[in-house]
């Protein structure tokens, strides 16, 4: 059984449909999301079509939640704000709706989904290091868990100690926890200028990093044309 683990997808529907495209050609079985379908990018309403219309084991992100709640935006990054602000005003109350009706942790078969973290999944932390990662582990109660919000795609894992790092594929070990980041569909932050995704082969026990290029000059027009900051376009071909 292979499952496609998508995150922040942040309405780029450029870089979903490539993902889409390439999970159906590397024959997944099942497809799961940790959040953010929504906020900075052009086509949230697109997007939030799709991944509803997939019927997919969804977990909220922080973005579908405050596009999708009145949310008081003071204190937040301006970009962010007026992305906010934006795709409120692209999604009906019934879209808003099920953004507000999403989980913040699902636990499948034999693995968890969360957007942040499990110590605090509503308060939207940042795990970058082994410190934040073993607050998660301790409520973690499967082998795995994928979640997402820092868009940075990393592995923790939890033996005799916490380890953690950068990875392209390896296989999980009987015994041991892992808090796996699965990079983020539409708007990266490592570097790496690509729609990231991550396959979860079950029978052979393997995590793999997928990254594909999509049309961003594509993605960029549509920003801008939509009025949102320029900065946001700018950070697509970054990929920061």
């Amino acid at each position: 059984m292979k499952y496609a683990i998508i995150a922040d997808i942040h309405a780029n529907l450029e870089a979903l449909e490539v993902v889409l495209d390439d999970i159906k050609a590397q024959g997944c079985s099942h497809v799961v999301c940790l959040g953010d379908v929504v906020g900075y990018n052009a086509n949230p309403k697109e997007c939030l079509d799709i991944i509803r219309g997939m019927n997919i084991p969804c977990v909220k992100g922080n973005h579908d939640e405050y596009c999708s709640a009145e949310v008081n935006l003071e204190g937040f990054n301006p970009h962010a704000e007026v992305a906010i602000q934006w795709t409120r005003e692209q999604l009906s109350e019934n879209d808003r709706q099920w953004l507000r009706d999403l989980k913040y942790i699902r636990m499948l078969s034999s693995f968890t989904l969360v957007h942040a973290t499990l110590d605090g999944p509503q308060r939207w932390g940042y795990v970058f290091d082994k410190l934040a990662a073993a607050a998660s582990f301790t409520y973690q109660n499967t082998s795995v868990c994928f979640f997402g919000h820092t868009h940075v795609p990393l592995t923790f894992v939890k033996g005799i100690a916490v380890g953690g790092g950068t990875y392209s594929k390896f296989k999980t070990e009987a015994g041991k926890k892992y808090f796996i980041n699965v990079g983020s569909v539409g708007q990266s932050r490592d570097g790496v200028a690509k729609a990231t995704y991550v396959i979860y082969n079950m029978n052979e026990s393997s995590i793999e990093l997928r990254r594909l290029d999509y049309d961003i000059a594509k993605a960029q027009k549509k920003i801008l044309a939509a009025g949102l900051p320029s900065r946001l376009a700018d950070r697509l071909a970054e990929g920061r």
